[in-house]
């Protein structure tokens, strides 16, 4: 078998799969399906300072390769996972990594902090694509001033590995990438969905509650992996890939594509078991085109 282990900074990943932030609840709720402590990593759903009801419903629908969402953040809020939902998963032989939002820089920074008091999650992922209260509900993520100002709030009081997700709303990716690199961020994650909207031609009226909604799934892929490999040439920092990953050749593609990592998402609604065949699906081309290690084909792509 080829060497599946990778490094985020000081972050050691058993293989480079991972799981998508509300794609895979805490962890737990996939036992069943597949060995926990045979994935990289679970990035747990978004965890917010204060408690978010969410959007109002329908919020999921179904759409050519893919779906959109527009959940809104439902979670019980940090105090609340560090007293219940932490005991549960803190054993759990993985990397266990919360996905941090909020509302204002301040808002991220102490959520952060809260979790960094916790032994046994080494790493978080920030969610930069929430909107900014003060600038009109402009994300934090599609500016290079406002990523800048989440990453540098919550980097003086976050002192483990910090994973910055980025979102594809954007005109120049690679910028937002180094302005964050510059801050302080261990890595880059993305993308996060892109913004899509559906319509019930019945009803004349939006599908979504709240009108547009998240796509993710198969149709995202072709630009997930283009922005993957225009951020790996622009910064130094490890790049965490996801975006319509559902197989391993997918997964490959990321990887040569310059990340070294990846997320797998909307897949584990349509298979549970997805991400152990992908890692499977990995080792075993390796092993097929004399590979020792998955080092080997990282950023391997011949232009």
């Amino acid at each position: 078998m080829a060497v599946l282990n990778v490094k985020i900074n000081h972050l050691e990943l058993k293989n480079p799969v991972m799981t998508a932030s509300g794609t895979f609840g805490y962890g737990p709720e996939f036992a069943d399906f597949v060995p926990l402590d045979q994935l990289g990593g679970i990035i747990v759903k978004g965890t917010t300072l204060h408690p978010r009801q969410g959007n109002d419903y329908p919020r999921m629908a179904e759409t050519a390769s893919g779906m959109l969402n527009c959940v809104g953040l439902q979670n019980k809020g940090v105090d609340y996972f560090c007293k219940h939902i932490y005991p549960e998963i803190k054993d759990i032989d993985t990397n266990i990594i919360v996905n941090v939002s909020g509302s204002s820089p301040d808002d991220y920074a102490e959520c952060a902090a809260r979790i960094d008091a916790l032994e046994k999650i080494p790493a978080i992922e920030l969610n930069i694509s929430c909107p900014n209260v003060k600038q009109g509900g402009m994300a934090f993520g599609v500016t290079c001033e406002g990523a800048a100002s989440v990453v540098r709030a919550v980097r003086e009081r976050y002192h483990k590995t910090l994973i910055v997700k980025l979102s594809p709303n954007v005109t120049n990716i690679a910028d937002i990438a180094r302005a964050v690199e510059a801050e302080g961020a261990d890595s880059v994650s993305l993308i996060n969905t892109l913004m899509g909207m559906a319509i019930d031609i019945e009803r004349r009226r939006p599908v979504l509650s709240i009108a547009t909604g998240g796509l993710s799934g198969p149709a995202v892929k072709p630009v997930a992996l283009r922005m993957v490999w225009q951020v790996a040439k622009a910064v130094k920092i490890p790049v965490v890939g996801l975006g319509g990953i559902s197989t391993a050749t997918d997964a490959i593609e990321f990887l040569m594509a310059g990340a070294t990592a990846i997320e797998i998402g909307t897949a584990n609604f349509i298979d549970p078991t997805v991400t152990i065949r992908v890692r499977d699906g990995i080792n075993q081309w390796l092993d097929s085109h004399g590979c020792r290690s998955v080092q080997e084909i990282i950023g391997a792509l011949n232009e």
